[in-house]
């Protein structure tokens, strides 16, 4: 793709770059000024590090106000996206470029920093307009001496390129996890948990496997849509520029554009979902079961997608679904992502409570249930480029218990015979395995079922490389698969 050498410096994303084009301008000739694209990206991170807020819902509003769209919206995208994810790194050349620790360094400098050093190493962005414009930016937001100082430590950052900074930066690492988190831009605890996670479920070659892993985070997900079966004609998103996608039956990527745009999202018809939450919504609704095939539950439903596509087919079989959502809010997007399923006849009840409660109200009640437990979501480290920064193992803390207890929930809550979709978006052993095998533990009338060879492809075959042979849960990996870390177990009540 060609580089763009315009008066913005604005580019696309580039894991190497060119020869270096130094600015022959003095920081004073410089714009004093940032543009609306690095301030929206600017002004993400700030409310992302000061504020707590998360960037996947603080960018849309951030554009929405700034009126960016198009061009310009790729470009505050990829540069707030691009930043947050690759931090850990950026912060070590920072720190080796301005000749002390990051953590030094004023926060919002700092951000500038990071934005800049993106656009240097991450981008193709030429380096006189990656400089002048994060000069600019320095001073606009932070001030004139701020500003002197950003441009004397990106104008020795462009003295390298991105592979000998990786270069020097790892070289006296001596330990390979870290020098492996600091080259891809990971806490040194979840390296070590990945790792972990992949000899678990069985990788011949964990190391080599780590490495495409973490870097399948730093590549952004492509965008994926859902289509409903039943609710829409699949000829309507063919129209709209989507492809199906070869990893599930109702798997459709959008190369590009607002999916926002599209009628069938706007409607509820067909919505944005991660493939991998539909291979494993479609495996609970696709095993056989003896009996009735009724009732069906989502115990913790929000924000509706994996809701939104059980309703679809649940009209297609005649059975009802009740969503439960322990937040009002998250119940209301509920209520908005099911509207097209409901508009074609489903029946769907969407009620406010705490999953945890309705084994013991409802025993033995439904046929099918899906657990999609609240977790660390370390699965979708692609998608969430600030997640990877703001858990920490004392997550893990809280979240156990809560997964053990929907979990026996749920099984209460199902008939004999009835089946359980335990479900998360984490890879972590401790939110997977070690879940699964203490809730089998403590109870005599539930089995495992195998449901590997319920992940099938858009032509029907079975997936590849989903777990090992004296395992019956099933694990779903980017570098393998293309979709989030989904991990899947089905239980059937006995």
């Amino acid at each position: 793709m060609a580089e763009r050498d315009d008066a913005t410096g604005r580019g696309t994303p580039s894991g190497r770059r060119g020869p270096r084009r130094r600015s022959a301008q003095t920081p004073t000739q410089r714009d004093r000024g940032g543009d609306p694209a690095r301030d929206t990206a600017y002004l993400v991170l700030r409310a992302v590090h000061e504020d707590g807020a998360y960037a996947n819902l603080e960018l849309p509003a951030a554009l929405r106000r700034a009126r960016l769209s198009g061009r310009d919206a790729a470009f505050a995208t990829e540069l707030t996206y691009g930043t947050l994810r690759m931090q850990g790194l950026y912060d070590a050349v920072v720190a080796h470029a301005a000749d002390r620790p990051a953590d030094r360094i004023d926060p919002p400098v700092l951000d500038v920093l990071r934005l800049g050093v993106h656009q240097l190493l991450g981008m193709r962005v030429p380096d006189h307009a990656a400089v002048s414009a994060t000069v600019g930016l320095a001073r606009q937001h932070v001030g004139q001496g701020p500003g002197g100082f950003v441009n004397a430590v990106l104008r020795r950052v462009t003295e390298r390129d991105r592979e000998t900074w990786v270069q020097l930066v790892t070289q006296e690492v001596a330990e390979e996890v870290a020098r492996l988190a600091l080259e891809h831009s990971h806490p040194e605890w979840i390296v070590r948990a990945l790792r972990a996670a992949l000899v678990a479920n069985g990788s011949e070659e964990p190391e080599v496997e780590l490495r495409e892993l973490l870097a399948a985070h730093n590549v952004p997900g492509e965008l994926t849509l859902a289509a409903r079966p039943g609710l829409l004609d699949e000829d309507e998103l063919r129209a709209a520029g989507a492809h199906p996608a070869a990893i599930a039956s109702t798997a459709w990527t959008l190369p590009s554009g607002d999916p926002g745009e599209l009628v069938a999202v706007r409607d509820g018809r067909a919505a944005v979902q991660d493939a991998g939450s539909q291979l494993l919504t479609l495996a609970l609704v696709d095993a056989p079961l003896e009996g009735p095939d009724e009732r069906w539950l989502d115990l913790c439903a929000g924000p509706g997608g994996k809701a939104g596509l059980l309703a679809a087919l649940a009209l297609r079989r005649g059975a009802a679904l009740r969503a439960i959502e322990v937040s009002a809010h998250r119940a209301e997007l509920v209520r908005h992502t099911l509207r097209g399923a409901v508009a074609a006849g489903a029946e769907v009840e969407v009620t406010v409570g705490d999953g945890r409660d309705v084994g013991r109200e409802e025993p033995g009640r439904y046929d099918r249930v899906l657990v999609d437990a609240p977790c660390t979501g370390l699965g979708a480290l692609r998608r969430r480029p600030d997640a990877r920064w703001r858990r920490t193992p004392a997550d893990l803390t809280g979240l156990g218990p809560l997964q053990r207890d929907l979990l026996s929930s749920a099984l209460d809550a199902t008939r004999p015979g009835g089946l359980v979709a335990y479900a998360t978006c984490s890879p972590h052993i401790a939110e997977t395995h070690l879940v699964v095998r203490d809730v089998l533990k403590r109870r005599d009338d539930v089995e495992l079922v195998d449901v590997r060879p319920l992940l099938r492809d858009r032509s029907g075959e079975r997936l590849a490389g989903t777990g090992v042979d004296d395992q019956l849960w099933a694990q779903l990996w980017p570098h393998r698969h293309g979709t989030d870390s989904m991990f899947v177990a089905l239980l059937r009540r006995r």
